[in-house]
């Protein structure tokens, strides 16, 4: 039992080392650094669309806004045609 596990042990312990060793290899730093190469491509597109969505979502806001004041400055001029008629109407 004793000896089984010391085996299974040294077994780990090899793999282990060989991993490293097949992680640390120069086919492997190639494999790492053209993920990385992928990864920064892929960031500079989402901030790219982030930057375009920003100035869509801006442009959107000040349309917005333009339409209520328009709708305020109609609500005004009816709430002041409105009193111009009841006035009138009183008279």
């Amino acid at each position: 039992m004793k000896l089984k596990g010391i085996g299974l042990f040294a077994l780990g312990t090899l793999f282990g080392l060989e991993g490293i060793k097949l992680l640390s290899s120069k086919d492997a730093k190639k494999v790492y650094a053209h993920c990385t190469a992928g990864v920064l491509r892929m960031k500079d597109c989402v901030l790219d669309q982030a930057t375009a969505l920003q100035e869509n979502c801006s442009d959107i806001y000040a349309e917005a806004k333009a339409i209520n004041e328009e709708r305020a400055c109609q609500k005004a001029a009816e709430e002041i045609s409105d009193e111009a008629e009841t006035s009138d109407e009183n008279e």
